[in-house]
């Protein structure tokens, strides 16, 4: 198995055991897929794809603006999330979404095929962020709409996690959020994809996060470092080491109501 092969196998786990990921606590999961959607001028009758749908949070209320003479497809690799989508879905009585379990990096569709190309919360997590764009910039039609989300290479410790990781290796890796961690980073992307009429909400936000299982799970590791091969190098002995530098670092950094976590997003969208 290759080191990309194990990264995208603990992303099904890591999202696959995420059961109430519409509740979890702090979550900003819905309140997010409600800000890129308005973010988009929909209308009845367009064909929308959601790519990375999860338990349906965006594709359920587009189904519901594009209506019956419009359509929705959600595609995502987690079989869990997408049994969560589909009883939301039943539940709901929609008739006009198609949930489609397949890897988004490979799976294609016809060229010109939709009207808006949504990712919320996971364009991120794609090994080659610039052919995915390219490819959804395909999908769309002519003055189409991709609109996503992403946080900044500030947010959710990213730059600690990165300092910690190149003490242990001797190495900077990139981290996951790096590639669309600022507008300018979003605005050269889009660019070189082919994208026009570029624009950038940033929506500021962060929580105290509780001072409780603080050490970085090997999952958090190999997701937040895209399954860099060096992480395989690893011996146990930098591991316990990383795991002693990671923690004294948060005991360092907390405060009675525990530590504080960068939550700000990006809401990105776009015209081909």
């Amino acid at each position: 198995m290759t080191d990309l092969d194990s990264y995208k196998q603990q992303l099904k786990e890591f999202y696959g055991n995420r059961t109430t990921y519409d509740h979890e606590k702090d979550t900003r999961h819905p309140l997010d897929a409600k800000i890129l959607l308005e973010f988009v001028p929909l209308d009845s009758g367009q064909k929308i794809l959601d790519v990375a749908t999860g338990t349906g949070l965006l594709a359920i209320a587009a189904a519901e603006k594009v209506g019956s003479d419009g359509s929705v497809i959600g595609i995502d690799m987690t079989p869990g999330m997408l049994h969560q989508a589909r009883l939301k879905i039943a539940a709901a009585k929609l008739q006009n979404i198609e949930l489609i379990e397949a890897d988004a990096e490979y799976f294609n569709f016809s060229d010109r095929s939709f009207d808006v190309v949504f990712c919320c919360e996971a364009i991120v997590l794609f090994p080659d962020i610039l052919a995915t764009l390219q490819k959804w910039y395909r999908f769309l039609k002519s003055g189409g709409f991709v609109a996503f989300t992403c946080p900044p290479e500030t947010a959710f410790m990213a730059s600690f996690q990165q300092s910690i990781c190149a003490k242990v290796l001797g190495v900077s890796l990139p981290h996951i959020l790096e590639p669309l961690g600022t507008p300018e980073k979003c605005h050269d992307l889009l660019n070189q994809a082919g994208f026009r009429d570029i624009e950038i909400k940033i929506e500021p936000s962060g929580r105290y996060r509780p001072l409780r299982n603080n050490g970085l799970s090997w999952t958090a590791i190999n997701i937040n470092f895209k399954g860099n091969p060096l992480l395989s190098t690893l011996s146990q002995e930098q591991l316990n080491q990383l795991q002693f530098e990671y923690q004294t670092e948060i005991e360092k950094r907390a405060t009675a109501q525990g530590i504080w976590e960068d939550t700000t997003k990006l809401f990105v969208r776009a015209r081909k």
